[in-house]
């Protein structure tokens, strides 16, 4: 088993809801509430669950892009909220994020050199030609023409944005990458061509992904691990294999049931969740996928399960049946 490159511990992040005269707070929205996994050296990390579980937070938070509410997570054993100053600095250079929408991701005032090299001139790595040299090589890399260092954001389709937004992720040669939906705002058509390039980088460059998606069939092309949110919580961690061959948890089952097979002649049983996903301003006590699981028991509303072993690097939060 490679070294840990992230550990988090307990992580939450709750997010105020103010009201009142003197906007006191009055409630919190539960975005992440108490996750605890490791993320390894050289590997590609996925983080699937429905829109709204959290996944997007818990990314941000990794990367230090939102402090926590509690909690720990360490990097190279280092409690990444305690960085200041010049520690601060080296952590940010030796992460990246892609952002989901190339569209918004950008900005438009800026040239495709400005804004790939900009992480160069904010760190202090290379300024006038060396700067657009490596910006020119960062374009071939991803498959773009190096005369478009010159063009602007609204001069490209999608798929070409999240090339430059993927460029300027990776100008630094980070040690880790947040992937935030990269696909999910892109055609089909485009979204292989993406996938491969990613792949090809992890390669190369020896970098670490925290894949987040809600498509998984695009995780199963991708990652190596795969970790399973709902309302907060992790309820499922395996291999990608063993996930997609033997789910336990009975909300990663419902989603594993929702993947097309491209096979018109293999029927699938699709698992209908009941309900609406409970509001995480006020969580459901005990376990929270409950009120729509359809082998709930008394115990299930009044006790939190743990993360606890089902099979060989195979955990599940859930209470046995």
């Amino acid at each position: 088993m490679p070294e840990a490159l992230f550990s988090l511990e307990s992580v939450k992040k709750q997010f105020p809801i103010t009201g009142g005269i003197l906007e006191r707070q009055i409630a919190a929205v539960h975005a992440v509430d108490g996750v605890s996994f490791n993320i390894y050296d050289g590997e590609a990390l996925g983080l699937v669950g429905e829109s709204g579980c959290g996944k997007t937070t818990l990314g941000r938070c990794i990367v230090r892009l939102l402090e926590l509410t509690s909690g720990r997570i360490l990097y190279k054993e280092q409690n990444i909220n305690e960085l200041e100053g010049a520690d601060l600095r080296e952590f940010r250079r030796q992460t990246g994020v892609i952002f989901q929408d190339p569209f918004l991701s950008l900005n438009p005032r800026m040239t495709v050199g400005e804004i790939i090299g900009e992480p160069y001139v904010i760190h202090g790595v290379a300024g006038g030609r060396e700067k657009d040299s490596r910006v020119v090589e960062w374009l071939k890399t991803v498959g773009l023409n190096p005369l478009h260092i010159y063009r602007y954001p609204h001069q490209f389709s999608g798929g070409q944005k999240q090339r430059i937004g993927i460029a300027r992720a990776m100008a630094l040669n980070p040690r880790f990458v947040v992937a935030d939906e990269p696909v999910a705002a892109l055609d089909i058509s485009v979204r292989a061509s993406i996938i491969n390039l990613m792949k090809e980088l992890q390669e190369k460059f020896h970098v670490t992904y925290l894949f987040i998606s809600h498509d998984l069939a695009v995780v199963r092309q991708i990652c190596n691990r795969v970790i399973v949110m709902y309302l907060g919580k992790a309820v499922e961690s395996a291999d990608v294999a063993e996930l997609f061959d033997n789910p336990v948890h009975p909300y990663a089952q419902a989603l594993l049931s929702a993947v097309p097979i491209p096979d018109p002649e293999v029927r699938k049983d699709r698992i209908i969740l009941k309900g609406d996903v409970p509001t995480p301003i006020r969580p459901p006590s005990g376990c929270r996928f409950h009120p729509r699981c359809s082998r709930a028991k008394p115990i299930c509303s009044k006790e939190e399960p743990v993360m606890r072993m089902v099979g060989k690097d195979h955990m599940a939060a859930c209470h046995p049946f």
